[in-house]
């Protein structure tokens, strides 16, 4: 055995946090001291033990690295002779004795970011997040049941249970890795699981509502539009893309810095399976303008969440290991951007649309309620007890339809004419034809 450093010294990295990684690269016959130059110019530790498999290696070399070190190094192996086909093992190390290591460590803390993982671990892991395609189906159907009985039961504390179990993030991840480093298997097989996972979703969330509904699990006069947890997915607007585009952050720098992704997979659970199953609810119940906003909440939100994870991958400076793939990866990667851009700009138009409609709704409602007060102001023996405006049918778009307004008078105290001029007023307001209804209540005072 030989290595250029002396021993000397702890270096404890808490096994929770991937700091230091331990390479074990197996070398060709004939390019030993070629490698051996490369790391003492690389300025690492290293330690080289005979192989005797009988294979065309001579030697495995083990060399601790800071965690950014690891593609680095393994590039300048590259071009020293490491061949693709030679053996290299990258795992965590906990504890590094090494005299040269917190020079090395410090060299790499001002070079670059400290914990972004080498481009082959950033490869493995994302395959690993990409579960088994039984684990997968069962996972899903099951997330989306849960979700769909914490929709119809308005229970926030079920919802948020079945996105725990939804197993989301790995092809999400996946796609995104496959892109920046040129892996079109990984890539096809992360956009594959994404769109089958959201579809299965809902055939299931539809299965289990229909069933739900023909049992008599829930009331059979429920309208799924007046349940809250439905209904915050029919009204998708410009900050349903703030909870997607968070997601996809956070879910690329946690797998690009190695740490666990199972706290970010449920924020990426969050975007997807509550809304995919709000459109399963809808069709079991044969409404459409349910399930046409929640599928479009749900179409933007896992293109968003693609979009910035290959942004955020492409900006960390992952690129595939060959130079001559790397043209070819960033011109896939501008036209599968480019791509998403174009469907969150088209689908964006819808939420634009409900924006706007959301505006229009709030402002028409203040206005009403202003006219009442003016109204009443001068008519100091009526009190304002409450104003109900009723809507138009439907999910979205819904128009102010009848206006319903309680006024508290004192015994005897009429008020014959406010209808009408109430009626007037808002109608003026609106610019069409509403319903007024005046309630009189008696009110006394002490």
């Amino acid at each position: 055995m030989s290595g250029p450093g002396e021993t000397h010294g702890y270096l404890p990295v808490p096994p929770d946090i991937p700091g230091v990684r331990l390479l074990q690269v197996t070398i060709p016959t004939g390019k030993r001291q070629a490698i051996e130059r490369a790391l003492d110019d690389e300025g690492v530790d290293y330690v080289l033990t005979d192989e005797t498999s009988g294979r065309e290696y001579t030697a495995v070399a083990y060399v601790p690295v800071p965690t950014n070190a690891v593609e680095p190094v393994l590039e300048r192996l590259r071009d020293a002779g490491l061949d693709d086909q030679a053996y290299t093992v990258v795992v965590e190390a906990n504890t590094v004795i090494s005299k040269r290591f917190e020079e090395l460590q410090d060299r790499y803390a001002e070079e670059k970011d400290e914990e972004r993982i080498a481009r082959e671990e950033l490869t493995s892991k994302a395959e690993g997040l990409a579960p088994s395609t039984s684990n997968y189906v069962v996972l899903t159907v099951v997330s989306a049941v849960i979700a769909t009985a914490g929709l119809l039961l308005d229970s926030p504390a079920v919802i948020v249970g079945s996105m725990v179990i939804a197993p989301l993030i790995g092809p999400a991840m996946a796609a995104s890795v496959g892109t920046v480093v040129n892996d079109r298997e990984l890539f096809r097989r992360g956009v594959v699981l994404q769109f089958a996972g959201l579809g299965l979703a809902v055939v299931s969330a539809a299965a289990f509502a229909w069933i739900a509904r023909t049992a008599n699990l829930v009331s059979p006069g429920l309208v799924i539009t007046d349940v809250p947890s439905i209904r915050e997915r029919l009204l998708p607007d410009f900050l349903s893309l703030a909870v997607a585009i968070g997601a996809g952050i956070a879910g690329v720098i946690s797998l690009s810095a190695g740490v666990s992704t199972a706290l970010v997979g449920v924020m990426i659970a969050v975007a997807l399976i509550p809304p995919a199953a709000t459109v399963g609810i809808g069709i079991a119940w044969g409404d459409p303008w349910v399930s046409l906003p929640a599928a479009v909440l749900t179409l933007v939100n896992v293109l968003s969440i693609n979009f910035v994870a290959l942004a955020v991958l492409w900006y960390r400076g992952y690129r595939p290991s060959e130079w001559f793939h790397q043209d070819d990866a960033r011109r896939t990667t501008i036209r599968r951007v480019a791509v998403l851009v174009v469907g969150i700009a088209v689908l964006s138009v819808f939420l634009g649309g409900i924006t706007y409609d959301s505006y229009q709704q709030a402002t028409t409602e203040d206005a009403i309620r202003a006219d009442v007060d003016a109204v009443l102001d001068e008519r100091p023996a009526a009190t304002v007890l409450d104003v109900e405006i009723e809507r138009t049918d439907g999910a979205i778009f819904r128009e102010p339809q009848r206006v319903v307004v309680t006024v508290g008078l004192p015994p005897g105290g009429t008020e014959p004419s406010l209808v009408n001029t109430l009626d007037d007023r808002f109608e003026g307001t609106t610019g069409r034809n509403i319903e007024t209804e005046v309630r009189y209540v008696t009110v006394e005072s002490a």
